[in-house]
């Protein structure tokens, strides 16, 4: 068995990797933006209640803003 510095000097040694798994991103991306749009719904909930932060609000938004593009993105790259 090869050495980790034998490795790293020669990656040619290596044994190949196996494949990358197949993986619907668009699916996985829609599944992450669900799950932040019921925390940036109970978060608000929380907020307006004086019981939890705006801040939070904000971290919820920020990620439906940023999911949204992913998932548009990852449909356009399907295969």
């Amino acid at each position: 068995m090869p050495t980790i510095i034998e490795l790293l000097a020669h990656p040619e040694r290596r044994r190949p990797s196996p494949p990358a798994p197949r993986a619907n991103l668009a699916r996985v991306l829609l599944v992450g933006v669900a799950v932040w749009a019921v925390a940036l719904v109970v978060s608000l909930v929380l907020a307006l209640a004086d019981a939890g932060t705006w801040s939070a609000v904000a971290v919820c938004a920020t990620g439906l803003a940023l999911g949204a593009p992913g998932i548009l993105w990852a449909r356009r790259q399907k295969d």
